[in-house]
């Protein structure tokens, strides 16, 4: 199913109803469409509903069941990229301070990138050390404007942002 937004086309895909994979046009690793399955509407409308409150800015926290395929190690790079609040950014060291390994910084880069669900998990709100914009797979320019959406002081709705 494909959903409009304010950061362009969203294809939503389920895996046995549950949702799967969130891919924004052009995101690197996207599956290819024969992947994605048959569309349909039926496994999408909470989902839909929540990511349109998200855009309204009346939901900061998303409350979905998800079915995301992946190694031991992306999933819990996975988890922790839903514990960073809305409107916070975290290191890709911190993050792999907080998996135990501060080593890791890269392996926890690729997890962020492989990231199949981004927005609902907010791989966006990765940073590089120097606070610098780096590695987002919906682009840096997508990137840029979804965390000055959730800026503790940003004006308006996502709509502003054009």
């Amino acid at each position: 199913m494909i959903v409009d937004s304010p950061y362009g086309p969203l294809t939503l895909v389920a895996t046995d109803g549950v949702l799967s994979g969130l891919y924004m046009t052009d995101q690197r690793h996207r599956p290819a469409e024969e992947a994605f399955g048959e569309p349909a509407d039926e496994p999408f409308g909470e989902v839909v509903r929540q990511l349109d409150a998200y855009f309204a800015r009346e939901l900061t926290e998303f409350d979905l069941p998800l079915n995301l395929a992946g190694t031991d190690f992306q999933r819990r790079v996975w988890e922790q990229l839903v514990r960073i609040p809305y409107g916070e950014t975290r290191t890709y060291g911190e993050l792999a301070r907080d998996l135990g390994n501060p080593n890791a910084s890269r392996a926890v880069g690729l997890a962020n990138g492989k990231n199949p669900v981004s927005i609902i998990v907010p791989c966006h709100r990765v940073i590089g050390s120097t606070g610098s914009l780096i590695g987002y797979g919906g682009g840096l320019d997508r990137k840029q404007r979804l965390l000055a959406f959730e800026a503790p002081d940003a004006p308006g709705t996502a709509q502003a942002l054009f």
